[in-house]
């Protein structure tokens, strides 16, 4: 009864966040994807070629928003009803009094990687030597922008001190270093390994491993998630739970397969001519991948800590946040009760 009211409140309302039915009368859910080529964010088209959200029950389009602010816009404004991308944007909306939650966390670690110019690695050791200089980042108010900044700030250079370059990611980031638009800058793979393969920069900083997370950004900074609003988490957690059996399945696949196995199991077209390159990096990110999709609780505070220490904003708002209601880890929970 519960899942026939939930469906029958799908077609009760038509607004721009009311769910649509397909014409078998399975839920119909947009996703923006934060890059749906970068590796950091491979669950979510790797859940729809292993066919996870059809046996789940829910169709999925997945639709490619390499920045993560102008997805969060487009979960706000309605356009889609989720989004795959950084936790930490639910922490900076709920302070710009929006109610955004995490319900599925896939990753504890953000997968990026400070590049260097190779011209220039001699000249920028550290982000002490960020001062005065362009960094890459795929666009303002994104995650590479907050985690850039709180590089920065660690290393007491303020974020008025250098000059963040909206330069997005893949190519158009190849090409921003290579003509000296920016000095350095983040990105993921597969831009990390092709940029390492060609001798065009050097890494710097490397969060794709928990440790040197831990020791740039104080700990864990949760990153990889899908999150929602929370009016539609609290109108439809049937959908929701639906997504999430999807989601977490396939983590516990990546768990159990290699990197090979999972680029082949990708679109051709993701690895760009170039298969090996293309396994290499799956084989660099892939680590950051939890099994399970569960918050760490750990990991929501300093996501929180960090981003007090260079956004006014939250800053500002930082003993209204809770944090609570910046992700849940309920659907996840009976995803792994549901299996025992």
């Amino acid at each position: 009864m519960a899942v026939a009211l939930a469906l029958l409140s799908l077609v009760g309302c038509r607004d721009s966040r009311t769910l649509s039915l397909g014409d078998d009368g399975k839920p119909t859910i947009k996703l923006m994807v934060g890059g749906l080529e970068k590796v950091i964010y491979l669950p979510a088209m790797l859940t729809q070629q292993l066919g996870g959200f059809d046996r789940a029950g829910v169709h999925v389009e997945l639709l490619n928003q390499p920045s993560g602010a102008n997805a969060e816009t487009a979960l706000i404004s309605g356009d889609v009803q989720g989004v795959v991308g950084f936790y930490d944007h639910t922490v900076d909306l709920q302070a710009k009094d929006q109610c955004i939650t995490s319900v599925v966390q896939m990753a504890n670690i953000p997968g990026e990687v400070i590049m260097v110019a190779t011209a220039k690695a001699d000249q920028i050791r550290s982000s002490a030597d960020f001062r005065g200089r362009k960094m890459g980042i795929t666009s303002l108010g994104s995650s590479t922008d907050f985690l850039t900044k709180a590089l920065a700030g660690k290393a007491g250079v303020s974020t008025a001190e250098f000059t963040p370059v909206k330069v997005g990611a893949g190519q158009t980031f190849i090409a921003s270093l290579a003509n000296g638009g920016i000095d350095a800058g983040m990105t993921t793979d597969p831009t990390v390994a092709q940029l390492v393969q060609t001798g065009q920069a050097k890494v710097l900083y490397d969060l794709r491993t928990e440790q040197a997370t831990r020791d740039a950004l104080g700990g864990l900074y949760p990153a990889t998630s899908l999150y929602m609003s929370c009016s539609i988490v609290e109108r439809y957690p049937e959908v929701v739970q639906q997504l999430a059996t999807a989601m977490v399945g396939t983590l516990r696949w990546i768990h159990q397969h290699t990197p090979e196995q999972i680029a082949d199991a990708m679109p051709q077209s993701f690895a760009g001519g170039d298969r090996q390159l293309y396994v290499a990096s799956v084989r660099d990110s892939i680590g950051m991948f939890n099994a399970d999709g569960r918050m760490s609780a750990e990991g929501a505070q300093n996501v929180l800590t960090v981003l007090s220490s260079f956004s006014k904003n939250v800053s500002a708002h930082r003993s209204m946040i809770d944090l609570n209601r910046t992700y849940t880890t309920g659907f996840v929970d009976a995803v792994a009760a549901g299996s025992k």
